[in-house]
């Protein structure tokens, strides 16, 4: 068969919006370059077609300032010539979340309807790593067919470049893997000497690998314009390869001959992210922590808060914010194309990341204080209770109690907080200032009285319904039940869980009065050398470790009436540079304050640490010892859970295989990592520390693993030739990026959770959603920055939507429907073995349930129960689309 293949010559363009240049340098060259695109395929009816890289947010940037041109485009999709979607932004897989991927997917497919049929294929040439639960995700919007290029290598299971590639739940795609890439077609020579010299070598390996023997010769590059020779370089090619015959056309018809072929193609499972072959960036997930903190805080705080809150007041009432949403997700999907997100990019386009990332915290919170007031101001008055209120939201959906951090403002020195039935609520103040009352209501002062209001950070413990609130009276000038501050008498921390004391060196030593684990020398932090760049880390040829336990530690514990804290500071002297760690020389240093809680009620430790950094080109990882060694290590991914190994036999060997990277045993997570024995385990949640890697104990004791978690790491180049883990040409361009080096403060946090037996039978993944997902609190009080009228109808002081078990089904989104007056829900299975079944509730019954599709259009299933989720595969998720009996009010 060999060079009898025929080979597909595809024009297209791979469009970083963003990467050593700014979306506004790269928005000058697209209207250049789409000018051409239009003219040649309304020009060349031998010009068949042109892939726009799959992704509509192309068309987004050229659309704000070519709109005349949109009925251009629109017939030349219409018509199959211009290529679009089904992306929204090139995603990258193995940071952002599933709910982020498949809004990606789904705006994107929206976008395209407007102007004719997207391309049904999971196209990502360039991203780095394939989850493994892409296939599940494709398969939701209906697409069967993939094509990338990075991670792959015959550990997987095959040498051909077709293949099936199935999830854990069966989900199924046909892949068309692009071994050497997605420009080996750019910029074609027309001479023959010229083709030959770039095209035999390729096709030899092309061939080899191919099952079809459809070869694929991607015609283009990054912002590469159209190559207008294209028609002499194919007479050329048809001249001199004979025995090849060579067609331009689109991607589709390459995958009718994979699929003709499917009952020989391999079957492959699981994540790609080898970087034998093709560099993949494992350790990219800590480049510009910074950033990568404010993405998953905002990633969170969409779908963990605003989402399912809009959603109670949609319920209640109100109108659900599609167009806002819609903006605010888009904001941050910009972010979500492998560049952007991955932070390998100019500190100018880091700069403008960042700025999306604030844009949408600003938009995100404001609707989420808008909303909150929305239900509280049209509450009923109590009879005889002032206006003043304290309504606290669970966005779980099951009941919590909870420790409460809320803010009360009041024009008194003292008030009290009743329950529903009048009782009084015992709360701690940990602080109180004066405010100036311009900032609660400019009418105040508008009108001459200056008299400031007192601002009061309080705590106290309640129980919330599930999915819903419940709602607090404040009296103003009446002395309520105000706790003192308990004697500072306990030296350690402790609740029913655990008994936590604070070493003199800085860590932790933490009992579990369940299962009688003992946890020793936890949160010692490591630091060490960074030569890599913003692609990779790779330490120094000259490497010298540094750890905390080697500085001076202050320590205080502070006793509140529902919690308890550990306060730790420090300072680590570390080189300031890579020449000063080679000289064995420390004149930088980190500032280090821990702070560490632990609730009375509660199996979460939470520790948060801010740190100030003053050196260069280095990292710092906290290091959690576990008392029992495994061989494996748990991490959730989108909609589920993967078991990674903690070492990678390829370590051995990488260099002299030739290896493009080193295949260090880093590994990404999205909330949540665990270790376990079997018996007892330690489980690990973060919102942004998403890099993981599990070390040998540090102490030389055997029947220990120890939890190394990357907090942040430093550097100052966007690409680096030559690393000690990446041999070769710098990754990138060779350009210096100061903002990199991470100088100054950072504030992070992340929780530990002891648990026995099975982690998913014990609930972590409900508790690692929970830990992210804040109770939220809004004060009602009489006076109002901004004027709304009243809604024409009241809300309920205390209100739960829904609920579901506390065990079982992992909610991962509730909004309402886009195009239909219903509500989404959206759940998965997070063991990676035995399937699940679950079941929702509600107060109101449900009139109508139906399963969808992740784009939300019904599917032709067996009619099910209401509230019933059915079995749920390992590592599938489900959407269902329901309505309430309970009639919703006038909408606004």
């Amino acid at each position: 068969m060999k060079g009898l293949s025929q080979v597909y010559i595809t024009p297209h363009m791979h469009w970083d919006r963003e990467w050593y240049f700014t979306a506004e340098a790269s928005r000058i060259l697209l209207v250049n370059n789409m000018a051409e695109i239009l003219d040649r395929l309304e020009q060349d009816a031998a010009y068949p077609c042109y892939v726009l890289d799959g992704q509509t947010a192309i068309l987004e940037d050229y659309f704000a300032v070519c709109p005349e041109n949109r009925e251009r485009v629109r017939a030349l999709v219409a018509a199959g010539r211009l290529v679009i979607g089904p992306w929204y932004t090139q995603t990258d897989t193995m940071i952002v979340s599933g709910e982020s991927i498949l809004r990606n997917l789904l705006y994107g497919l929206r976008d395209c309807r407007a102007f004719g049929a997207p391309m049904r294929i999971g196209y990502l040439p360039d991203s780095f790593g394939m989850s493994s639960q892409l296939p599940h995700l494709y398969n939701g919007f209906g697409i069967r067919r993939a094509m990338f290029w990075r991670g792959c290598s015959e550990r997987h299971g095959t040498r051909h470049t077709e293949f099936l590639w199935q999830s854990r739940d069966g989900s199924e795609v046909a892949v068309q893997v692009l071994p050497l890439g997605y420009a080996i077609g750019k910029y074609l020579p027309a001479d023959e000497e010229g083709l030959r010299k770039r095209l035999d070598d390729y096709f030899t390996v092309l061939e080899n690998a191919s099952l079809t023997q459809v070869i694929l010769l991607p015609n283009g590059h990054d912002q590469m314009p159209l190559q207008q020779n294209i028609h002499d370089v194919l007479a050329t090619l048809r001249r001199l390869y004979p025995q090849r015959t060579f067609v331009m056309g689109r991607f589709e018809p390459v995958f009718e001959r994979i699929e003709a072929l499917r009952p020989q193609l391999p079957v492959l499972r699981g994540e790609f992210n080898d970087g034998k072959y093709m560099r993949v960036h494992r350790t990219i997930s800590s480049t510009r922590m910074d950033i990568k903190l404010a993405h998953a805080a905002i990633e969170n705080k969409i779908v963990n808060q605003l989402e399912p809150l809009a959603t109670i007041a949609w319920s209640l009432g109100f109108g659900y914010p599609h167009g806002l949403l819609e903006k605010l997700w888009k904001g941050i999907l910009k972010n979500h194309a492998h560049d952007s997100i991955s932070c390998c990019c100019s500190d100018q386009v880091h700069r403008d990341v960042m700025a999306r990332f604030q844009r949408a915290e600003d938009q995100a919170e404001s609707l989420i204080q808008f909303t909150l007031r929305k239900i509280a101001d049209n509450m009923p008055a109590l009879p005889g209770a002032p206006a003043d209120a304290l309504c606290m939201v669970n966005l779980m959906p099951f009941e919590r109690h909870e420790v409460i951090m809320a803010r009360v403002r009041l024009r008194a020195g003292r008030f009290a907080i009743t329950d529903e039935q009048g009782d009084p609520v015992p709360y701690f103040i940990c602080a109180c200032r004066e405010t100036d009352p311009g900032l609660v209501d400019r009418q105040i002062v508008h009108y001459g009285n200056y008299q400031p209001f007192m601002e009061y950070d309080i705590q106290l413990a309640q129980t919330l319904p599930p999915m819903g609130y419940r709602t607090l009276s404040i009296y103003p000038d009446v002395a309520g039940a105000a706790l003192p501050a308990p004697s500072q008498a306990a030296a350690q921390l402790e609740n029913p869980y655990y008994r936590i004391r604070v070493n003199a060196n800085g860590t932790l030593t933490i009992r579990d009065r369940l299962t009688g684990c003992c946890y020793e020398q936890v949160l010692e932090l490591e630091e060490g050398s960074d030569d890599g760049d913003e692609y990779d880390y790779s330490p120094s040829r000259q490497e010298w470790l540094r750890y905390s336990t080697e500085s001076a530690v202050t320590t205080a514990i502070e006793h509140q009436p529902w919690q308890s804290i550990a306060h730790i500071r420090l300072r680590m002297a570390v080189p300031a540079t890579l020449a000063q760690r080679a000289e064995r020389r420390a004149d930088g240093y980190i500032d280090v304050q821990c702070r560490v809680t632990l609730a009375h009620h509660s199996r979460r430790i939470d520790i948060a640490m801010t740190l100030d950094n003053q050196a260069d080109d280095h990292r710092l990882r906290v290091l959690i010892p576990v008392p029992f060694t495994s061989q494996t290590l748990l991490a959730d991914n989108q909609f589920g859970c993967i078991t990674r190994p903690v070492n990678d036999s390829a370590m051995a060997d990488w260099e002299a295989e030739g290896w493009k990277e080193a295949p260090v045993p880093v590994w990404q997570l999205m909330n949540f990592a665990a270790l376990t024995d079997g018996k007892q385990g330690l489980a690990l949640f973060t919102e942004g520390l998403r890099e993981v890697e599990v070390i040998s104990d540090r102490h030389n004791n055997s029947d220990h693993s120890t939890l190394a978690l990357t907090l942040f790491r430093s550097v100052g180049m966007l690409g680096k030739a030559s690393l000690l883990l990446r041999p070769g040409r710098p990754s990138g361009i060779s350009l210096p990026t100061p903002d990199s080096q991470m100088r100054g403060r950072l504030q992070c946090a992340f929780s530990l959770f002891s648990f026995s037996g099975d982690p998913l039978a014990a609930g972590v993944m409900q508790q690692a959603r929970a830990a992210m997902t804040p109770i939220r609190c809004y004060n009602k009080i009489p006076y109002d920055a901004m004027k709304l009228n009243p809604a024409p109808f009241c809300t309920p002081r205390h209100y739960s939507l829904l609920a579901m078990a506390e065990s079982g089904p992992v909610l991962s989104a509730l909004k309402k429907a886009e195009d239909r007056e219903e509500l989404v829900i959206r759940v998965y299975n997070p063991d990676e073995q035995q399937p699940l079944s679950g079941h929702l509730t509600s107060a109101h019954p449900i009139t109508y349930w139906q399963e969808t599709a992740m784009d939300e259009q019904p599917l032709a299933t067996p009619p099910q129960a209401p509230g019933d989720v059915g079995r749920l595969a390992p590592c599938q998720s489900k959407t269902f689309s329901f309505r309430l009996s309970s009639p919703r009010h006038t909408s606004e």
